[in-house]
């Protein structure tokens, strides 16, 4: 069969050639003003400062840096009221978490107040999501548990442990604030859906398992975090099991997730489960202050004292052989929180159709968390729990942010002392009901479904956070998703594409059955473009794609091979 038994459609004529002059040549530090533009400057921050008198550009730069500054001048009643309602229900669960965190990390139990109420204050001046609500998260202070623990015993030397806590939220804080200052967000991204998903699941599942000890009233515990050395630790002590603290525990837990699911079986219900901790909390303090329970095995709160957050700039620790271990566990949990942060934030933009900030965002957390360290507070980011509550509780603006901060300041100053008979297990029960809404196994399956390496990212980061550490799984995740990075640019996808029969449009062969080969033309598509990583490969791949047909066409005694076409246009999707 000749060419000409073979009717080309129009876009395909061969004969039309436009010859297209070389563009002129262009400076070098053009080029390289171009291409860091295009890089660190896609959104183009300065172009509302142009043409604009000195004057507004001072007043759109505080904006820029401020965004309260923007939103607060157009504020009504209206918004003040959702805000109010949003701010008041967040803070009932903000106080129960951030207690129960701040015991997940190793640190005093204020802590866990004191670091929901200045760090909100400052996102609320600086961040540019309506729905992020801020405090402590439960995967940051395991992080910080576990890497500072094996530096600093937290029970020997608590002072010493409390000090790194808040050398490393100020180096986490300074990573963060560096990364948005410098438009580098983009680091972030390296950490994929996938990983994150993997890496969030492992991170609860250890978070739930550490909760063994106050479950099961158990003094004595190990400060490993896989789950071989938790579970020897538990069934090394079946003699010290107090039924007591376990019974308490499976009722607060039951209660909490019951809540949880009625809430969302009826959203217009949202603030049963968000109310369910502090009624737990509540419910718990007085079952052990009516039966004394506390002299029966059940663990205590104890005292918390009372008052605002003391300045703590003289307890960083700036000195060897700690900086070390500050740094690197400030660098770590700060890109963990970071990645959480912005990503909670833009989820919740894309549900009411406006635009977040991502270096903005940075700029944001990386301030609050640096304010935080020299206030007594350790890391802070956006959870996704506290935000949800805040988004169903109607929030209009960050205001939200501000209503929890005073409600925390109020139990700062005056409610601290009801707090003395809160039981640990109730506290337990807390964490352990929002850890067990981490667990994504949905999103697992459906990586399953539709690409397998993606799964691979997942399960290897899981695995990676259950039976190693949480560092070793973080290491996994990164290390995986790069390399897929490199792969897909390294080793681009290539096929050959057939015409439709009655059409224009030409499809990958292997997928498109009713697809055809052009006689005497080959065409391929490269789904990436040519650079010194993958030249030679393309170069291998391409002859042996030329070859192939050729033998193709060989065997069926067609006419032989004349054009190579190769459709770089780059119609590829990249799932995110």
């Amino acid at each position: 069969m000749g060419n000409g038994d073979y009717a080309y459609p129009s876009s395909m004529n061969v004969e039309s050639v436009h010859r297209v002059a070389i563009p002129p040549h262009q400076p070098f530090f053009e080029s390289l003003k171009y291409s860091v533009k295009e890089t660190l400057f896609p959104d183009d921050p300065l172009r509302k400062f142009k043409n604009q008198p000195a004057s507004r550009r001072f007043v759109l730069a505080l904006q820029h840096f401020l965004p309260i500054l923007e939103w607060a001048p157009q504020y009504t009643l209206q918004f003040l009221k959702s805000d109010l309602i949003a701010g008041i229900t967040i803070a009932s669960l903000a106080i129960p978490q951030g207690i129960s965190y701040a015991k997940l990390a190793n640190l005093p139990p204020i802590l866990g107040l004191y670091s929901s109420f200045i760090p909100p204050l400052v996102y609320a001046m600086m961040g540019s999501s309506r729905d992020l609500a801020v405090g402590t998260v439960a995967v940051g202070s395991l992080l910080m548990a576990s890497m500072l623990g094996r530096e600093v015993n937290p029970i020997e030397n608590p002072k010493l442990f409390l000090h790194l806590a808040f050398t490393a939220t100020f180096f986490a804080g300074a990573l963060q604030l560096s990364l948005g200052l410098f438009r580098l967000g983009f680091i972030v991204d390296f950490l994929s859906h996938a990983a994150i998903v993997g890496f969030m699941g492992g991170a609860a599942t250890v978070v739930c398992l550490q909760q063994l000890k106050s479950i099961l009233g158990l003094e004595h515990f190990t400060h490993q975090a896989d789950l071989v050395s938790v579970m020897r630790s538990v069934f090394t002590q079946t003699r010290e099991w107090r039924w007591e603290s376990a019974v308490l525990g499976c009722c607060f837990i039951f209660f909490l997730l019951v809540t949880r699911y009625f809430s969302k079986r009826q959203p217009r219900f949202f603030w049963v489960s968000a109310m369910a901790p502090l009624t737990s909390v509540i419910l718990g303090s007085i079952l052990v202050y009516l039966t004394h329970a506390e002299k029966h095995g059940v663990q205590v709160i104890g005292e918390l004292k009372k008052g605002l957050n003391p300045p703590s700039a003289t307890d960083l620790v700036f000195v060897s052989p700690y900086i070390g271990t500050a740094i690197k566990t400030g660098l770590i949990t700060g890109i963990i929180a970071l990645a959480e942060g912005i990503a909670v934030g833009r989820s919740f933009a894309m549900f009411k159709n406006y635009h977040i900030d991502g270096n903005k965002e940075m700029i944001a957390i990386g301030t609050m968390n640096i304010f935080g360290s020299l206030t007594s507070c350790y890391l802070t980011t956006g959870p996704f729990s506290r935000s949800a509550v805040n988004y169903n509780a109607g929030c209009k603006t960050a205001a939200s942010n501000i209503v929890m901060a005073i409600a925390v300041m109020l139990t700062l100053l005056f409610l601290t002392p009801l707090f003395h008979y809160t039981p640990l297990v109730v506290l337990a029960a807390i964490i352990v009901s929002a850890m067990l809404g981490l667990i994504d196994y949905e999103a697992a399956i459906h990586l399953w479904k539709i690409d397998k390496f993606d799964f691979l990212v997942c399960f290897s980061a899981y695995f990676g956070v259950v039976f190693g550490s949480v560092e070793i799984g973080l290491i996994i995740a990164v290390a995986i998703s790069v390399l897929r990075v490199l792969l897909f640019v390294a080793r681009p996808r290539t096929f050959v594409l057939g015409n439709i029969p009655n059409s224009g449009a030409y499809r990958n062969v292997e997928h498109y059955q009713n697809a055809h080969h052009v006689p005497g033309i080959l065409i391929l598509e490269i789904d990436a473009p040519i650079f010194f990583a993958n030249a030679s490969y393309l170069r291998e791949r391409i002859t042996r794609w030329i070859n192939e047909e050729e033998e193709r066409i060989e065997g069926a005694g067609k006419t032989s091979l004349q054009y190579v076409i190769m459709d770089m246009t780059g119609k590829f999707l990249i799932k995110m």
